[in-house]
């Protein structure tokens, strides 16, 4: 069924599907480091003055 849907979705981009589950373990670790870093990156950091405070 999955398959079926896919095929009729995808046409002949079919293959980058391909490509992607048997490669999906490095994708996903790429995709989760990218949206750790731009969390991290919008975080602000913060100051001296405000950790002695805490």
């Amino acid at each position: 069924m999955v398959d079926a849907w896919l095929d009729f979705m995808l046409g002949p981009m079919r293959s980058v599907g391909d490509v992607y589950f048997e490669h999906q373990m490095i994708f996903n670790t790429l995709i989760v480091a990218a949206a750790v870093w731009q969390v991290r990156k919008k975080r602000p950091s913060r100051s001296v003055e405000e950790t002695e405070n805490l």
